[in-house]
């Protein structure tokens, strides 16, 4: 049996991560779970968002997964040492990938962060960034409004338009020259957000950055798929399975076209 990279988020904004791990790993099989039941974990406490990362682990870990991503900022920020501790298997984050690209894209060392009100509340942006480089300047932003309007497949709407403007207008007036994407849902609107932040700030998606983490880990434990495997991809939500079909498919394109996926809605909690 292959051995699948378990994937979970909050939602939908994980498959960001999905596409890129695809991408450049079009080989391995993946189990991802997006707890659009009870998204957005935002504006939940820490410690909601600690019990829903380990339910959602506890689910996966059946599967026997070789390594589990925790491909959503607001999880990772607050449950990543937890799960680490609970879990045999690597565990990966996607902060400390998107805080190495953000240092190696920034010329100015002004650097701004948006994410979700727990990510931002956290501080795990600042002390990544400052472990790397310690007098980088960090501008953080919290933009609760972006995750459910991408959950509810209106990141193309002229309201999200209004909206990017609207929540990144303090952001915009700052001296930054690089803009972490501090939520894996917010690629999303990468389009809206470079509009409005301009030409001259670089938007860091930290999606590259994890899926490179991610192939380094499993190349050095020899665990990386056979070139004869074929993957049969597993998704799961805990809510509406039209919705998130429709977002994932819409989302990942050619990258599972021709791939057989299994889609379901499993009972957690």
């Amino acid at each position: 049996m292959q051995q699948a990279i378990a994937m979970l988020d909050s939602g939908v904004g994980g498959l960001t991560v999905v596409k890129e791990v695809m991408r450049q790993l079009p080989r391995e099989k993946i189990i991802y779970f997006g707890d659009t039941a009870r998204s957005p974990y935002g504006p939940r406490s820490s410690e909601e968002v600690r019990l829903f990362t380990r339910q959602i682990v506890d689910y996966l870990i059946q599967y026997q997964p070789k390594m589990i991503v925790i491909a959503c900022n607001t999880a990772a920020a607050v449950a990543l040492e937890d799960i680490r501790q609970h879990v045999s298997v690597p565990v990966v984050g996607v902060i400390h990938p998107g805080a190495r690209a953000a240092i190696s894209a920034t010329k100015s060392g002004y650097i701004g962060v948006i994410g979700t009100d727990v990510t931002v509340r956290s501080g795990a942006y600042v002390q990544a960034l400052r472990r790397l480089s310690p007098h980088v300047e960090v501008i953080s932003q919290a933009c609760p409004q972006f995750v459910p309007l991408v959950e509810k497949g209106m990141y193309r709407s002229e309201e999200t338009w209004s909206v990017v403007r609207e929540s990144l207008a303090s952001v915009r007036a700052t001296p930054i020259d690089t803009l972490v994407l501090g939520c894996t849902h917010y690629p999303f609107l990468t389009e809206p957000i470079q509009e409005v932040m301009g030409p001259g700030v670089e938007l860091i998606n930290s999606a590259e950055e994890t899926a490179r983490e991610v192939s380094t880990i499993l190349q050095d434990k020899n665990q990386l798929a056979e070139k004869d495997d074929m993957p049969v991809h597993q998704f799961f939500c805990s809510g509406d399975q039209e919705m998130f079909q429709h977002i994932a498919k819409e989302w990942l394109g050619d990258q599972i076209q021709d791939i057989p996926c299994i889609w379901q809605v499993p009972h957690i909690y």
